[in-house]
């Protein structure tokens, strides 16, 4: 299992207040591939910007896509770049592949047959690992979690953001801060949009 599995696992966890915006989620899953990459030697980051290394493919499939799609001509693409054109639906292209491996399982709300239905981590080796990752308070998965709104619950214990040393990488630092740049640059979005959206209701209701 990659970061990037493990992370959307622990947000499908069904207790409310996990509850997490897909385009938050589409934010941090690319970072959580572009970490996984530095991890693999895949790529490195020089000033923001993503240096590919030699090509590869890795056995992940998605991981492999996100391999495929880094820019290899100069100046390279900036992190940011990256999490915004990387992310875009990047969220439903990993409840799909979760979902096809069994790792998902759909359920209903309630106690009717037709409530509402939403999707939650199956029983299985992989996700016993997400959650024991999760457990121990993984830096880089922690650190993940929180930039989309995800508490581990321990506020005795550090997200992973503070000290450089905790992530373990300066590079892996960097993507982490601009994983949670780019979430609050979204929900400025939304914020944005509520007031224009009620300013223009307010219009056509008139006095």
């Amino acid at each position: 299992m990659t970061t990037a599995k493990d992370l959307f696992i622990i947000a499908m966890d069904p207790r409310p207040e996990r509850s997490v915006g897909q385009g938050d989620l589409s934010l941090a899953l690319a970072g959580a591939e572009l970490i996984d990459l530095l991890g693999a030697g895949a790529v490195t980051v020089d000033d923001d910007r993503i240096v590919p290394g030699e090509p590869s493919t890795p056995d992940d499939r998605l991981l492999g896509e996100a391999a495929a799609a880094l820019s290899r001509e100069e100046p390279y693409e900036l992190v940011e770049d990256w999490l915004w054109r990387r992310g875009r639906e990047l969220s439903a292209a990993y409840r799909t592949a979760l979902e096809g491996a069994g790792e998902l399982k759909r359920k209903r709300s309630g106690l009717l047959p037709f409530g509402p239905e939403h999707v939650e981590p199956a029983d299985t080796p992989a996700t016993r690992r997400a959650a024991d990752r999760w457990e121990e308070n993984e830096p880089v998965l922690a650190a993940l979690a929180s930039a989309v709104g995800i508490d581990s619950g321990r506020p005795d214990e550090k997200s992973g953001l503070g000290e450089e040393s905790d992530l373990g990488d300066e590079a892996v630092t960097t993507v982490v801060a601009v994983v949670h740049d780019a979430v609050m640059e979204l929900e400025a979005v939304r914020q944005r949009r509520t007031i224009e959206n009620t300013a223009f209701a307010n219009i056509w209701r008139g006095p």
